[in-house]
């Protein structure tokens, strides 16, 4: 995306990066090739990464992990841990027919103990260090949990191939006085061919029970295929606006006048397949549910193809954001396969029917261009329970036009993290994960 500030191979020699293995040397020098392009709005490099400034933002190389989990296949215990409280880690989110979910796991629960040791603090490195290598580079793992109900389990598990679902549940509310509010926990724009089968299943659910309101939860939703998006904002979007613009990709000025010689020794391309005219998306509508507002549940874990699909809808209904400011990703990739690896790097960016795209810094719930309320997460709750707190704002707001409301009791203040001590925590334990918006070649 940003050729421009590439210099020329005599001062930038790329051999020059090296390590004991070549993805590590190859993501050494994407490292160094992402960092050149200043965001003047920041005057930090638009791939700078606050929270591991050693990694970019956006880009890296792949074994072919990421791109097989695109397709809705995932080889891991199938749970995403998550710290409310300095020495509080709790389940965030299971898979269905993951060794997770098989073993009887479920969201909320505190982990208390992980291979025999409760030292499970954030705060200290060393046990921090001891959560991440446990849960996402070991093909085993011995856990002791706590429920709700105050009792505990012990489970071993494997690592193990499984199908995604990505559409973790879905529900309706309703609230009286004529509101139906339909609720859906989204978790990963995986390819069409996986997901629109489940998406296509809860939302004509929705229509069969006469939703007149719709609540998307993406709150852990870091991306994935583009015309994942681009489906589902097709099932959101009011059908008046079916056949007009959704959004805009726009390429670097050396591929829109077809200067393009690492693509063509890997793609067939056609003179002018880069110029914005040629890579526009229009909305074309999908079932029949037609609804004139829309609340997204977010957190900064929401991006990519996430934010996409917020974006492409902001002119064209009302769209409300609950949780707390998104990731920050308004760029797309085109994986390019390099021998055995697939580079990932920001090759467009992508602007919505009203011109707008530029939230490099995210999205931030209850300001001017993102109405809503800006809160923090809550894991101590089922998706899908009504007093889990952001979807109790979503449903207040329905029934009473306010987001005023009544925090139930839980943890004291002195033992939760604030909105931006969650942020700052989920950055830190999730920084291994891509975020990707993923789009083939047209």
């Amino acid at each position: 995306m940003w050729n421009d500030a590439i210099p020329s191979y005599s001062t930038f020699d790329p051999r020059s990066y090296t390590s004991d293995n070549d993805q590590d040397a190859l993501n050494s020098e994407i490292f160094a090739i992402s960092q050149l392009k200043i965001n003047p709005s920041t005057n930090a490099p638009y791939e700078y990464f606050a929270t591991n400034p050693l990694i970019p933002k956006y880009s890296f190389i792949d074994d072919g992990t990421e791109t097989a989990s695109l397709n809705g296949t995932n080889g891991d215990f199938g749970f995403e841990p998550a710290y409310i409280a300095d020495e509080d880690l709790r389940v965030k989110y299971v898979y269905a027919g993951s060794p997770a979910d098989l073993a009887g796991i479920k969201r909320g629960y505190q982990i208390t103990a992980i291979n025999g040791s409760a030292n499970l603090s954030y705060s200290d490195n060393d046990d921090l260090k001891f959560v991440l290598n446990a849960v996402y580079y070991s093909a085993t793992i011995k856990m002791t949990l706590l429920k709700p109900d105050g009792s505990s389990i012990s489970v071993s598990l494997s690592t193990a191939s499984y199908t995604v679902n990505p559409v973790i549940t879905y529900k309706v509310f309703n609230e009286g006085s004529g509101h139906k509010i339909g609720y859906m926990v989204f978790n990963s724009f995986t390819a069409l061919a996986n997901a629109q089968s489940q998406l296509n299943t809860a939302f004509d659910y929705f229509i069969t029970n006469g939703i007149n309101e719709l609540i998307v939860d993406l709150r852990y939703n870091g991306g994935g295929a583009g015309e994942t998006a681009e489906y589902l904002d097709d099932l959101i979007v009011p059908a008046a606006k079916s056949n007009t613009l959704m959004y805009t990709q726009y390429f670097n000025s050396n591929l829109q006048a077809d200067k393009d010689p690492l693509l063509s020794k890997k793609y067939s391309l056609k003179p002018g397949q880069f110029l914005p005219v040629n890579n526009q998306t229009n909305f074309v509508k999908k079932l029949s549910l037609n609804i004139s507002r829309v609340f997204f549940i977010v957190t900064n874990e929401t991006a990519s193809s996430s934010e996409l699909t917020i974006n492409n809808l902001l002119p064209e209904l009302n769209v409300f954001l609950i949780g707390s400011t998104t990731y920050g990703k308004p760029v797309g990739e085109i994986p390019i396969p390099i021998n055995k690896y697939y580079l990932y790097s920001p090759q467009l960016y992508v602007e919505n029917s009203a011109n707008k795209g530029d939230y490099y810094s995210g999205m931030t719930p209850g300001t001017a261009t993102y109405p809503g309320k800006l809160a923090a997460d809550d894991i101590t709750k089922e998706f899908g329970d009504s007093t889990e707190m952001l979807l109790s704002y979503a449903l207040n707001y329905v029934k009473s036009g306010s987001f005023a409301l009544k925090l139930p009791q839980g943890l004291s203040k002195e033992k939760t993290f604030s909105v931006e001590q969650s942020r700052a925590v989920s950055l830190a334990l999730n920084k291994h994960k891509f975020k990707p918006m993923i789009f083939r070649k047209k």
